[in-house]
């Protein structure tokens, strides 16, 4: 027999738990397990030594009670994430190399694996034969460079080249030699825009050009060095917050007064201003836990628009741009004057001018601040010429040194206007790695507000945390996780959020749920309340029955009548395949029948743009996207759509096989975002007999069968 060790698991947890989490996700025989023991978080169980790699393989990051449990074998019971001369942040620093370390070495082995140019782009990563169709000087000095494919109207490939994401251009003729690295600024079908620091000038006639995606090694750095700021912190506020976040001190928080707080959002419901009040009340940390649709934004809002009344400066972030955003514009759409740090070309067009960058372009001292480099610039080139006449002894020096003040004298003006403009503001919003000490100093805020903190991992978190006095975590640890790329960092639980963390210690003593969801009929919403939420989420009379038939122009039929689909296609051989020269998985038979599906929605009435179909696998979405495009609907994956709704959702499974091999359909947080997506429709396409293997969809198929939503490919009629 062999030692199987499993750690972080949930308080009060008993051996008989353990055991059916061995037999429901190891695959185990009963039989087969011995001795159990129990020790606080940890436990030790006796395996036969045929089992214990595949126990490890099934259970080292699965779920318990929502809590990732750690696995591995006495034979590996040295391995780096045991150490104990490391403490908490040491361990993240070393946790967050891992992940640079991995995230270098899946870019090389994509290029490396695709071969030619052609391959790569179906990675997804890259895209090629690009040509240049516009380029001018933009925002904050950036250069703003907009490529298409050399054939006109030819539509862009699937690519994962997203707003935002760190970018290199490169010259395809030059070998590598002419490249430029910069960020995805837009992006439509055709074409991809993206901002640089440089003009990309090249010697070449009717260059072509290769887009790829980069590391972001900038805020890799930032995430370092909070963490080791973090680390170092004696006495002081950040000392403080790192004691009750580690659980060395409880939190505390202020006796709430029993005065109704008077909201300035007159809509929120009962659970949304209890989250609020919670919230304003905490002296050191709160955490607000929106499940979908439950208006977490709406939420984070008013708790910052209350703290700005109370007087308080307030610093929110997000991890991603998109989330961002978000909050930024429910704030100027409340009146709110915010300003929003950060490059601005990941931030969406409508909201640009709100960015530092341009109010600073913008500012009347700017003009001055010009003036002085162009005549810096016509000095120096003066300097460098007196082609006719011998200049006075020094005339040179003099005039350099001229030019080095005025240069000097722009660059403190520029950094005055800064200063004015961010003295000025009351609400700063950036992402979680976009808070650069060069421009905000040793500037600190009242309260830090972090939404979406569950797709952060910690790292990211500590920057927000070292410049505020309090902290708000919002967000849903019961859907995705943060990325993380580096298996042995994610067994290491690199990818548990702070939020999680704190929810799994603390849970409501520190957290409040909203229970009020307003986007999806009643029976869309049960199955994911009951097995991610405790069985807590209400419906809103205004969405609880709704159906696509309520629409203007949609026709009553059995399609648009019912808010659930399950078609099953096990025994039908849509069997799944593996992409030619790729990684990623694909159905052919499942995307025809989906885009059957989608023609008769459309015949029903329901406009394109009510209807998405997500799927896990890219390999799959650029399949349906081949099929969908002529009909105006979108599709992409699971992860792509987080955070977004639309009428009608049909969601294609893709896996089936003769092995009951699920891949990372296992991750049941990135299934609870897909079923939660659809507001009036939602139609789910799968090989019950491959998918049922595991407990959770076995519980699915059940949940659709209870409600009469199952029905068998063999009905369909083709």
């Amino acid at each position: 027999m062999t030692l199987l060790f499993l750690d972080n698991l949930p308080p009060q947890i008993n051996k008989g738990a353990i055991l059916r989490f061995i037999i429901e996700i190891g695959g185990a025989n009963r039989d087969a397990i011995g001795r159990i023991e129990l020790a606080g978080r940890q436990a030790t169980v006796d395996v036969p030594d045929t089992l214990s790699g595949s126990l490890v393989k099934a259970l080292d990051g699965a779920q318990l009670n929502h809590r990732h449990i750690r696995a591995w074998t006495q034979a590996q019971a040295g391995r780096p994430s045991a150490r104990a001369d490391e403490d908490h942040f040491q361990r993240l620093a070393r946790l967050l190399d891992l992940e640079a370390e991995a995230e270098k070495a899946q870019l090389l082995a994509d290029m490396q694996r695709a071969g030619s140019d052609e391959t790569a782009e179906r990675t997804g990563q890259t895209l090629i034969q690009l040509v240049i169709i516009d380029e001018y000087g933009g925002l904050g000095g950036r250069i703003l460079v907009t490529l298409a494919k050399r054939s006109q109207n030819q539509p862009l490939p699937w690519h994962r080249l997203e707003v935002g994401t760190p970018i290199i251009l490169t010259e395809e003729s030059s070998g590598g030699d002419a490249a430029w690295r910069g960020v995805v600024s837009q992006r439509d079908r055709q074409t991809i825009q993206v901002a640089l620091n440089a003009w990309p000038e090249t010697e070449t006639s009717r260059p072509t050009f290769r887009l790829d995606v980069s590391t972001d090694e900038i805020a890799r750095q930032r995430q370092r060095d909070a963490l080791a700021r973090a680390r170092s912190a004696r006495s002081d506020r950040t000392a403080e917050l790192r004691r009750v976040l580690l659980f060395e001190q409880p939190p505390s928080f202020q006796k709430q007064p029993d005065a109704a707080l008077t909201p300035l959002d007159n809509d929120l419901n009962p659970p949304q201003l209890e989250a609020v009040r919670f919230a304003l009340a905490a002296d050191d940390v709160a955490i607000i836990h929106g499940p979908p649709g439950t208006g977490k934004t709406t939420t984070v809002v008013e708790v910052i628009r209350q703290a700005v009344q109370q007087g308080q400066t307030v610093l929110a972030c997000a991890p991603s741009n998109l989330a961002v955003d978000n909050v930024f514009e429910r704030l100027l759409a409340a009146g709110e004057s915010v300003l929003r740090l950060g490059h601005p070309a990941r931030v969406l067009p409508q909201l640009r001018e709100h960015t530092l960058d341009l109010l600073v372009d913008n500012h009347p001292d700017m003009k001055i601040a010009r003036n002085l480099v162009r005549e810096a610039h016509a000095l120096r080139e003066q300097a460098g010429k007196f082609r006719r006449a011998r200049p006075e002894p020094g005339a040179k020096r003099e005039m350099r040194q001229e030019a080095k003040q005025m240069l000097a004298d722009a660059r403190r003006i520029e950094a005055q206007t800064v200063e004015r403009i961010l003295d000025s503001a009351r609400i700063l919003c950036a992402t979680t790695t976009g808070l650069s000490s060069e421009v905000l100093g040793q500037r600190r805020f009242d309260l830090g507000v972090i939404d979406e903190a569950g797709q952060s991992t910690e790292p990211g978190v500590w920057l927000p945390i070292l410049r505020s006095d309090r902290i708000i975590l919002a967000g849903d640890h019961c859907q995705l996780p943060p990325t993380v790329v580096s298996p042995d960092a994610a067994a290491q639980g690199f990818g548990l959020s702070l939020m999680e963390r704190l929810m799994t210690e603390l849970g409501p003593t520190v957290s409040r749920q909203l229970t009020v969801q307003y986007r999806m009929n009643e029976a869309i919403m049960n199955f994911s309340s009951q097995e991610f939420y405790d069985d807590s989420l209400q419906a809103d009379p205004s969405v609880q029955g709704h159906l696509l038939s309520d629409l203007p122009g949609v026709t009553a039929e059995a399609l648009t009548d019912t808010p659930v689909e399950y078609i099953d296609t096990a025994g039908a051989s849509y069997d799944e395949e593996i992409e030619p020269d790729g990684q990623s998985r694909r159905n052919s038979q499942e995307a025809v029948l989906v885009s059957r599906k989608v023609e008769a929605l459309l015949a029903t009435g329901v406009l394109p743009g009510d209807i998405a179909v997500i799927t896990p696998y890219a390999a799959q979405v650029r399949l349906l996207r081949e099929l969908l495009e002529p009909l105006g609907v979108e599709a992409d994956t699971v992860d792509g759509f987080q955070g977004r709704e639309k009428e009608a959702v049909i969601i294609s499974l893709v896996r089936s096989n003769q092995t009951g091999d699920i891949g990372f359909l296992a991750d049941t947080r990135r299934m609870n975002v897909a079923l939660t997506r659809a507001r009036r429709k939602l139609l789910v396409i799968g090989d019950s007999a491959t998918i049922s293997v595991h407990p959770f969809y076995e519980r699915l198929i059940g949940y659709f069968e209870q409600i009469g939503a199952y029905r068998s490919v063999w009905e369909e009629a083709f």
